[in-house]
């Protein structure tokens, strides 16, 4: 058997075939989930369930049911917090474990020495370009703290997507003027399961090339 037939997860980051999620131990599906997602034991515990119970054709397929899930979860979040006859207790139980998967996400900007996932390291490349001027790098920082006080217990979270630290103050300013917890609750789910479906077609596209290259 050629040695290039297994692979190192740790060297080499790869997505199980999709056909075979239901059958693989919670830890396999774990390590795919953190692939995509950054890590939650509240999205493990989400997840888990609807990927042992539905076969999905494709990662895509996969992710668009986890946006959907997540979107139902804050529609009734935000039922809950509009209605007076519902205790606070009960709100803040529902509205905990989402926001504890928004709040998953490492800060924008922060130095390396936050713990970062090999893909968030990646995607913020450029927004940690040590060209910067300290004043750029203080006004992210500020704008990281000011969300977090607006919005507690979140992470402002979005789909970077190649764009500068300059597209993405203004995109935080405006979410933070915004002020609309309700709403930051969808755009994140929106932002993270964006970069999630991002994650899984470079991750696939790795693996085909490494399959075409030791074929060659």
């Amino acid at each position: 058997m050629s040695s290039h037939t297994h692979l190192n997860p740790e060297a080499t980051p790869f997505l199980p075939a999709i056909t075979s999620l239901p059958t693989l131990p919670d830890a396999a599906l774990i390590s795919t989930l953190d692939l995509l997602f950054e890590p939650s034991p509240e999205l493990h515990a989400l997840a888990l369930p609807t990927l042992r119970t539905i076969s999905f054709a494709s990662y895509p397929d996969l992710i668009s049911t986890l946006r959907d899930e997540l979107l139902a979860i804050a529609d009734a979040v935000a039922v809950s917090a509009a209605d007076p006859a519902v205790p606070e207790t009960e709100k803040e139980n529902m509205q905990r474990p989402l926001h504890a998967i928004l709040g998953s996400h490492p800060r924008l900007g922060e130095p390396k020495k936050e713990t970062l996932s090999a893909q968030s390291q990646r995607e913020q490349a450029h927004l940690n370009a040590a060209g910067d001027s300290e004043e750029v790098k203080e006004e992210l920082r500020r704008l990281n703290k000011k969300y977090e006080e607006r919005f507690p217990g979140l992470r402002y979270v979005v789909w970077v997507n190649g764009r500068g630290r300059g597209e993405v103050m203004a995109d935080m300013r405006r979410r933070i003027e915004r002020g609309d917890l309700r709403a930051e609750e969808r755009e994140g789910i929106e932002a993270m399961c964006d970069i999630a479906a991002d994650r899984a077609s470079k991750l696939l596209k790795s693996a085909q090339e490494a399959v075409e290259h030791g074929s060659a």
